[in-house]
Order: structure tokens, then sequence, then C-alpha cells
């Protein structure tokens, strides 16, 4: 990619605001907590989505740009853009995400985490470990400033070194003042620079190589100073 659609890869529209997008992505990480706390065993999967849709509302946020999804035991293992399971219910010892896109006036909000209800040691830790690596690539961007291919090379080996595998599906993209597509819609894995604060969400999604459980985290790319 040359150094002109770098550039125009990176550029954010007319309502482009930090504090503006710094707060979005406080209520997005605020509504996540929300809906986590809400999600009980024995829920239907689809109950958990519109229950979280109305956490949302109730927020003050618009629905945006894509699904709001609430994932149950082996729909965590599906790319975003494949449906989930239909009628999954959860168990009471088992893992679930929140992946959710909310807009806050002009400015995209994205997050994700994942849950265990119970004690799974398995699923316990798969959660952690996609938080965890999140961290760990967010401090590799900062001190190595890897383009995003190389960032995403990395952190498919260190999940396999972690005994999971990668889902390359959710490979990061842009964020920005809505609507960020009309700015770039490649992703982060696809980017040939080093990606700037503010601009990518990073997700990781890694799953259990046999294919039974996953785990997801995405946030906002930042620096230490806003990332609180």
């Amino acid at each position: 990619m040359h150094e002109v659609s770098l550039s125009l890869a990176e550029r954010v529209g007319p309502a482009f605001s930090v504090d503006g997008m710094l707060l979005a992505r406080k209520k997005t990480r605020e509504a996540i907590a929300e809906i986590a706390a809400r999600v009980k065993p024995g829920m239907v999967e689809e109950d958990a989505v519109q229950m979280a849709r109305r956490v949302l509302l109730d927020a003050g946020l618009a629905l945006s740009w894509h699904p709001t999804r609430v994932r149950f035991g082996r729909n965590t293992i599906k790319p975003m853009k494949l449906a989930s399971e239909p009628g999954v219910i959860l168990q009471d010892n088992d893992i679930f995400f929140i992946d959710i896109a909310p807009r806050l006036d002009a400015w995209e909000g994205d997050g994700g985490a994942s849950f265990v209800v119970g004690q799974h040691a398995g699923y316990a830790r798969c959660a952690r470990d996609a938080e965890a690596l999140f961290h760990e690539m967010r401090g590799i961007w900062k001190r190595d400033r890897l383009t995003g291919q190389r960032l995403y090379a990395e952190a498919d080996r260190i999940a396999a070194s972690m005994g999971w595998e990668l889902n390359f599906d959710l490979p990061g993209h842009r964020v920005s003042d809505f609507p960020h597509a009309t700015i770039h819609t490649g992703s982060l894995a696809d980017f040939d620079a080093s990606p700037s604060a503010m601009r990518w969400i990073l997700e990781i999604h890694i799953r259990d190589p046999e294919k039974r459980f996953g785990a997801f985290f995405e946030d906002m790319l930042l620096e230490d100073e806003d990332y609180l």
C-alpha cells in the first residue's frame, strides 16, 4: 500500500473529536459490563441479544453499524459473519461473549469481552487469555510499531503458544466519527503500516483447537494515557 492510500485509510470525518471518541468508548465498556451482569444461566441467546439492545438504548446509545451480539456456548466459536445456531441456552457452567457497536451522537463505539458463569477451568482460561492477548498485542504495537499485518501474524503465533487458534475472520477495522465505512473499509490485519492510535479496533477471537468453544475481546487501540 503506497503512502497516499495509507493516509487516506486513517483519515477521519468532519465530526471527529478525541473527547467524543473517548466518551463513546467509555459508554461502550460500561454497557458491556451492564449487559454481562444481566446474563444468567437458563437464558436463551436470542433473549440476551434483545436485553443487550435495551441496555444500549436505555443508556442513550444508538444501535449502530453492526448487529448487537451476545453468543453462548458453542456459538462462541462462530465467525461474526455467520449467524448463531438458534435456541442455545446458557448452562450453569458456560462461556459467553458480548460484541456491541453503539453510536454516541456522531462517534462510533465498538467493544467486546468474554465472561464465564459457574466453574469451568478451560472456559475461564480462554476468556482470560483473549483479553490478555489483546493487551499483549497493544503493548507490542506501542513498543515496536508493527504494521497491522505483522501485528496479527504475531497474535497468531502467540495464540498458538497459549494453546489456542486465532480466528482471522475477525481481523480488526477502522473506527471514527460515524460512519467509518465511508472513509475506509479495509481490515487492520491487511494494513501495511503501523496503525495510529484512536483509528483502529483490534479484535482478538481465539478458539479451542477442537472447535468446542471460543472467547472474544476487542477495543480501540489507544496510547497508555487514554487507556483507562
